[in-house]
């Protein structure tokens, strides 16, 4: 737990421009088409994210993931106008699963500009859904404002864990060392009992009966 938290307050100490951005490059990789599987955006927002300590950091964090991830949405989602259902045969998509791109179309036929939005919080199918509006020939001026929304709300909410996350680790390494004290105290009370106990024992075993010592008498 200790280097849990050292390795947190290690992150905590690095230049916040840095940390965003390395967070928001990761991001607009992750949202990208096919890059999500090569670029872990998700967790290093995880991890970034436990350096927010205070309202304005939560919201600068917030902005810059949010834009990183309409960005790229927006990459995958011009990708996906220029080559179309071509894309379901490239090495990218074959890699992932073409299972995924068609679950990410059917998706887009039911729930339309919804879909943009759901995805969002679907693994997987969230890096192959702009990209598939794309080639569906949904309108930019639908896509958009939900690419927008799902930004939004995925990237608060990953912040808010992350936050949450490394002051929760904090908080456990003070109660954890607390509690390991009295673990160690409880431990060595427990064994001095089983110390005197066989002591007691052994001299019950070594000390005659008094039978015995009528005979000798």
């Amino acid at each position: 737990m200790a280097l849990l938290t050292d390795a947190l307050e290690g992150l905590a100490g690095l230049p916040q421009p840095a940390v965003l951005a390395v967070t928001g490059a990761l991001t607009l990789a992750e949202c990208t088409l096919g890059v999500g599987f090569l670029a872990p955006g998700e967790s290093a927002l995880l991890l970034a994210a436990t350096t927010v300590t205070s309202a304005p950091r939560f919201l600068v964090m917030w902005l810059v993931v949010s834009v990183c991830a309409v960005a790229g949405d927006s990459i995958g989602y011009f990708l996906g106008r220029r080559y179309g259902d071509r894309l379901r045969e490239s090495k990218v998509v074959r890699k992932i699963g073409q299972e995924h791109w068609d679950k990410a179309g059917a998706l887009l036929r039911r729930r339309g500009a919804w879909a943009v939005f759901c995805a969002r919080f679907m693994p997987v199918v969230r890096t192959l859904v702009p990209a598939s509006a794309g080639a569906s020939k949904l309108e930019y001026r639908r896509f958009l404002p939900a690419s927008i929304a799902g930004a939004v709300a995925w990237s608060a909410l990953h912040i808010g864990i992350g936050s949450a996350a490394g002051a929760s680790a904090k908080y456990i390494e003070s109660v954890f060392n607390g509690v390991m004290w009295v673990l160690m105290a409880l431990a060595v009370a427990i064994g001095a009992v089983v110390v005197l106990r066989k002591r007691r024992k052994a001299a019950a075993e070594v000390r005659p009966e008094p039978r015995e010592l009528e005979e000798v008498a």
